[in-house]
């Protein structure tokens, strides 16, 4: 299954939810990063993370292989009044110069990587005692949540989004903690290595929440476009039939995992 999240950069931009205030703020608190620090954003999309930082007094270069994402990330910049570069190239061989990092940062997307060739990317990227922070929002497919419902109606449409994608790359729906990930950081000599879980609440409008399905992985960046339709009607009515209180609850866990460069 190929997926190409530049088809759904729009709903991506609109819909897809960021890292809360409290990640940034656990990350700063631990100085890990601190104001005047040249991170790095791999795989940026639409530029999440990369203004978190940027928003705290961050240098900032995000990077990604897809036009279309960080063209919404430039939009949604100059909406938030802040100043990002970026960088057309992908995680495992960003032509970017040795050393020259305090933080490489991946949020959402290290499980889309080659993780050896990106770990090790990111050392060659980082400055001495630099840091790597890997983040991923889960959402938790907790029992008879819309959630579940939600999942079990995209494996209905797009059998192979499960098996092909989320098996294979070490993503563990049910707790939000990607186990795998710490053997990228052993293998590529990372050091201190250290993690943190949190989880939140979100409220979605049932708009919100059919734009960020369709911004997913196994509905809009995968399926045709008569496809999508025919999933978003009838993630519509589920909605309107099982879940029709607004706004939904949405149960997500926030996971980071920190290795630093020697």
């Amino acid at each position: 299954m190929r997926i190409d999240f530049g088809r759904t950069a729009a709903d991506y931009a609109r819909y897809r939810l960021g890292f809360p205030d409290s990640f940034f703020d656990r990350l700063f608190v631990a100085g890990l990063l601190k104001p005047g620090s040249r991170v790095l954003d791999l795989g940026t999309g639409t530029g999440n993370v990369a203004r978190g930082f940027a928003k705290r007094g961050c240098i900032v270069t995000g990077l990604d292989k897809s036009f279309p994402l960080l063209e919404q990330a430039k939009r949604l910049d100059r909406e938030a009044d802040v100043q990002i570069e970026y960088v057309l190239a992908s995680a495992e061989q960003t032509g970017l110069a040795p050393q020259t990092f305090d933080g490489v940062t991946a949020g959402q997307c290290w499980h889309w990587f080659d993780r050896p060739k990106a770990a090790a990317e990111s050392r060659r990227l980082l400055a001495a005692g630099g840091s790597l922070i890997l983040a991923h929002i889960s959402r938790l497919p907790l029992r008879g949540g819309v959630v579940e419902a939600t999942e079990m109606l995209i494996r209905e449409h797009n059998p192979t989004w499960y098996e092909g994608v989320i098996m294979r790359r070490g993503v563990n729906r049910d707790v939000g903690v990607q186990l795998e990930w710490f053997g990228d950081l052993y293998d590529a000599d990372f050091r201190d290595i250290e993690s943190f879980t949190f989880d939140i609440f979100v409220p979605y409008s049932h708009e919100a929440w059919l734009g960020r399905i369709r911004a997913s992985s196994g509905v809009a960046a995968s399926l045709s476009p008569d496809r999508v339709q025919r999933f978003n009607g009838a993630l519509k009515q589920l909605l309107v039939t099982r879940f029709p209180a607004e706004p939904l609850r949405i149960p997500h866990r926030i996971f980071a995992l920190i290795g630093k460069s020697p």
